[in-house]
């Protein structure tokens, strides 16, 4: 798909939508020599690989030329735009960091954000397009790290296991512990549980 699209294509994808706690955060991943034969079969849906399968494509992508930005949005982005828009502002701010600006953005699911180059939107695209896949590894080992580091601070709730997805750890801390301002006041789950501590 990228190399029948020419010129400079940014696959990007975003995680972190439904978590109740901490950003939603966005990759954008260009092959500008195109994809190593060794690193394609790597790579795939992040949600179909293995932590350490996941680590292990990580690691290989930053030792490629292939080139990489991040982009997020805080919770009080998310409690302002709505999570929708701001999964789309992370992807724009994804791609705004890439050393240039592609030609093409692929993007996985069927919203396209505002972005500054076309945009072609490909649902399932994690598992089609290799960019868009490295994008998706990317996003969700780096959110992974980000709230590891935030569940040291916090770690009533799990987030190093969780991510802050509510599962029935996470939903019983809210319960016994209230929520964090790296909570999402506007998930239902959270809103139930509005003391909110530092």
């Amino acid at each position: 798909m990228e190399r029948a699209a020419g010129g400079r294509v940014a696959g990007v994808d975003e995680v972190g939508r439904g978590p109740l706690s901490g950003p939603v955060l966005a990759a954008a991943v260009v092959f500008p020599r195109g994809v190593p034969r060794e690193l394609a079969a790597m790579l795939d849906d992040s949600k179909k690989l293995t932590r350490a399968q996941r680590l292990e494509a990580f690691a290989a992508l930053h030792r490629s030329t292939a080139e990489i930005a991040i982009g997020a949005a805080s919770v009080v982005e998310i409690e302002r735009l709505n999570i929708l828009h701001a999964a789309m502002l992370a992807m724009c701010r994804a791609v705004a960091r890439l050393p240039a600006a592609p030609d093409l953005a692929l993007v996985d699911g069927n919203f396209p954000p505002a972005l500054r180059c076309p945009v072609q939107c490909v649902v399932g695209g994690d598992g089609i397009s290799l960019s868009i896949a490295a994008a998706s590894i990317v996003a969700k080992v780096v959110r992974d790290r980000l709230m590891e580091r935030l569940g040291r601070r916090y770690p009533g709730y799990f987030w190093h296991s969780n991510a802050g997805y509510a599962t029935p750890a996470h939903r019983e801390a809210l319960r016994t512990l209230g929520a964090t301002r790296h909570h999402r006041a506007g998930f239902a789950p959270v809103a139930q549980r509005l003391l909110i501590f530092d």
